[in-house]
């Protein structure tokens, strides 16, 4: 007998922990939608089922899908979140069956679809914690859990550091797993240029806050200042001045506020704005790249911030074991050739860059994984978050949403003209 191949491993061990996320849940928690802008539980348990069994078993295995029926209901493109609380949904039992019934009809041989399929669902694992955190259920995940790290101190987010001017190359290269959006690899150009050392913390953040950044119209782009007044946004979603100071919602329940962490739930218009008061800008995505991966001494560029090696718990908070950011610049062992900190985990960093694809892109396996984003209205953000799945985290990575949207593990890194 065959044995199992190592990406058939990653299915498993991928199922393990989308599984372990929701064991602690009533039915009711799973079953209903508490928020409009994310689905009810239970529909990404089986739309991870029915984008195995689409990919994995019928256009991979040649193999008729056991429920057609299921195939609209289940495509994320076709049924948007806003109305997935109320269509007949497949209930907790019924998923959970399909997830199993499916995974015993996929076949053993590691293809490029098996990879897509490990990551799509290691993918949706982060969208539940981001749908857990947001409609504030208990008990918190029953993830394994990492040791934190000790704070170092000494950061805000403000301290920059330099990258200089010159040539770099950018996207994936050949040879491994990537999106579609990630190619072709190019090379490009770029001035001078100082970024921050570490994300901006919550104490950075929190004066802002308290130093009236929310009400400063200078600072607010027209588009951001209505968003801002119509919802009355006042600070960082999940943040709440309770009886004894500063807290947020996490998902292990209120919290105070801890000043060295990295600030986390912030849109892109917070981000801007913040940026704006202190004279600086978001960075590009090809400047957030270069300053990630691009080696000056070597002349390449490197797969992680620190080397070929693949993420561990030394370099970067992934992998959900902290259920929430580590303090800025803790994993030293993690730094990119420029002195950054933190670039790959803890939070996404929004960047100043539109959803486009690079010249010479060429979907691939289907337009609706990213095409069909393709334009003005959603930005960038690279470098992953606590949430996010080693396997899926690289710098070449690209998540876009909404400049609106604060669901997502987001924060932001600052960046200056030289």
């Amino acid at each position: 007998m065959r044995s199992p191949s190592p990406v058939t491993d990653a299915l498993a061990e991928a199922r393990e922990r989308t599984l372990a996320i929701v064991t602690g849940f009533g039915d009711a928690d799973l079953e209903s939608q508490h928020v409009e802008i994310m689905s009810p539980l239970v529909w990404d348990l089986a739309h991870i089922a029915a984008y195995e069994e689409l990919w994995l078993v019928h256009r991979h295995g040649g193999r008729p899908l056991s429920r057609p029926d299921l195939a609209a209901m289940y495509d994320a493109f076709e049924t948007p979140r806003a109305v997935r609380g109320d269509l007949p949904l497949l209930d907790r039992g019924q998923a959970l069956e399909y997830l199993e019934s499916v995974r015993e009809r996929v076949a053993d041989d590691g293809s490029f679809l098996h990879e897509l399929v490990v990551r799509h669902e290691d993918q949706h694992q982060e969208t539940m914690l981001q749908a857990i955190e947001l409609a504030r259920l208990r008990p918190a995940p029953a993830v394994p859990r990492a040791r934190r790290p000790a704070a170092p101190g000494g950061h805000s987010g403000l301290e920059p550091v330099e990258v200089p001017a010159g040539p770099c190359v950018l996207g994936a290269a050949e040879g491994r797993f990537a999106y579609d959006n990630e190619r072709p690899r190019h090379r490009a150009e770029l001035p001078a240029f100082r970024i921050g050392r570490t994300p901006i913390t919550n104490a950075t953040f929190l004066h802002f806050v308290e130093g009236g950044g929310y009400e400063r119209r200078t600072w607010w782009s027209d588009e951001a200042w209505a968003w801002k007044e119509e919802y009355d946004i006042t600070h960082p979603e999940g943040w709440d001045r309770g009886p004894t100071g500063w807290r947020r919602w996490t998902l292990d329940g209120w919290a105070p506020i801890d000043p060295d962490e990295p600030a986390v739930h912030v849109s892109w218009f917070e981000a801007a704005a913040l940026a704006r008061a202190h004279e600086a800008r978001l960075p590009t995505e090809a400047e957030w790249e270069k300053a990630a991966t691009w080696d000056q001494a070597t002349g390449e560029a490197r797969e992680y911030p620190w080397g070929d090696e693949p993420p561990d718990e030394r370099r970067a908070n992934l992998d959900q074991g902290l259920l929430g950011p580590a303090p800025a610049g803790a994993y030293p062992a993690g730094a990119a050739p420029c002195g950054a900190l933190g670039m790959l985990g803890d939070v996404w960093e929004w960047t100043a860059s539109d959803f486009r694809g690079y010249d010479g892109f060429e979907a691939h396996p289907y337009r609706e994984y990213s095409e069909v984003f393709f334009g003005d209205e959603y930005k960038v953000l690279r470098g992953g978050s606590w949430a996010t799945r080693a396997r899926v985290a690289t710098p070449t990575f690209r998540n876009w949403d909404l400049p609106q949207r604060r669901q997502i593990f987001s924060g932001m890194r600052l960046a200056w003209d030289a």
